[in-house]
């Protein structure tokens, strides 16, 4: 059985996907930019964009029975160079303990505003293994 987890995102219904689909003990969670959902704003500080991206991550990991506890493998894209290290600041504290297999990428994002996406696989259960 497949389970679909959408964030109510007016991108997932653009775009025609879920946030996240869990099957069986896997979580695989969609790119996810830094969207501010509580205030429909992006905003144009990139760790805040970056620390957003992985709050909706977390929701949409823990509706699919899961968390970022659980996170085996995380992609980055960022659009600029220069805003590494202001990504790393944002999600190195999240992951020093989990360590999941990561990759970066620099990019062209789909949007001006955009500045960094995040997509995340989990496995339920791999914290605690």
């Amino acid at each position: 059985m497949v389970q679909r987890v959408s964030t109510g995102s007016p991108f997932e219904a653009t775009f025609g996907y879920s946030r996240a689909v869990r099957h069986q003990d896997t979580v695989y969670v969609s790119g996810t930019t830094g969207y501010d959902y509580a205030t429909m704003t992006m905003p144009d500080d990139v760790g805040v964009q970056a620390a957003n991206a992985l709050a909706t991550i977390d929701k949409a990991l823990k509706e699919a029975g899961s968390s970022l506890q659980d996170t085996v493998r995380v992609v980055y894209y960022i659009g600029d160079r220069n805003d590494v290290n202001a990504v790393v600041a944002a999600v190195g504290p999240v992951f020093r303990d989990i360590r999941p297999a990561a990759s970066m990428l620099i990019v062209q994002m789909i949007e001006a505003g955009m500045k960094v996406e995040i997509e995340v696989t989990a496995r339920i259960g791999a914290a605690n293994s």
